[in-house]
């Protein structure tokens, strides 16, 4: 997962809004959202490579969901990160007693963001801070270097989330979509050269390899209800399905 922009509204019925954007290479195998049959009770895409996820809830309204840090420079790591989201849906650990036990082995994963909480509390882990954050009401976006770095695309889908946050899920599916290029004077330098840079910095990414693989909108009521919608792509941005789920 590459983008995620999300309203932390506990005052609200509904106290998560969230949009998201999975990028990943079209050919690593991955299966669209739903109820994992060897988890019932766990919804989420899957990484079929290494078995994690990049987003998921539960039927209790556990929910999370992880960015990569972007550092060519960084060394591969034992684990995929995408256990480090399947390991909360699938746990009881309330979401800082997960946090406090995943921080001592964080550098067995490369570089991570991850959400972790349900209706009552939201958290964020940055790997490279190496200190949880319990989150206030607000609107917050995140990307591949921490949270609320301002990228163009990031500063891009956070703006579009706050004129849309009280509209239907169709508004902010369609703020995903954005295939817009920021300046290159604009673009962040990070280490992957002009021509990658230029790549990634879409809130939508198309290429014939590589690029936004899933769109996903998240609501989260006070009640623990949820519903989650999720657009399926493959190369060029063709879209290959979209599935709704409740709970």
């Amino acid at each position: 997962m590459c983008l995620i922009v999300f309203a932390w509204q506990p005052e609200n019925p509904t106290v998560l809004r969230l949009a998201a954007n999975r990028d990943e290479f079209y050919a690593r195998p991955s299966a669209a959202l739903s109820q994992w049959p060897d988890a019932p009770g766990v919804f989420a895409g899957r990484d079929l490579q290494a078995g994690g996820t990049w987003l998921g809830v539960t039927a209790q309204g556990r929910f999370a969901a992880l960015t990569n840090i972007r550092d060519p420079q960084q060394k591969a790591a034992p684990r995929s990160r995408g256990a480090l989201t399947a390991d909360y849906l699938l746990g009881q650990d309330s979401a800082p007693a997960y946090l406090d036990r995943i921080m001592r082995d964080a550098k067995e994963h490369a570089g991570f963001n991850l959400l972790v909480g349900d209706h009552q509390q939201l958290w964020h882990f940055n790997s490279l801070e190496g200190l949880p954050r319990q989150l206030r009401s607000g609107i917050y976006g995140m990307s591949n270097a921490s949270l609320d770095t301002p990228w163009p695309k990031l500063l891009r889908a956070r703006d579009a989330l706050s004129d849309r946050v009280g509209r239907e899920d169709e508004a902010l599916l369609e703020l995903l979509s954005d295939s817009h290029l920021p300046a290159d004077h604009q673009l962040p330098d990070t280490g992957v050269g002009l021509a990658t840079e230029r790549l990634l910095s879409s809130v939508f990414i198309s290429s014939a390899t590589y690029g936004t693989r899933a769109s996903t909108v998240l609501n989260l009521g006070r009640d623990g209800r949820w519903n989650i919608t999720e657009r399926s792509f493959g190369p060029q941005g063709a879209l290959l399905g979209e599935v709704t789920l409740r709970g």
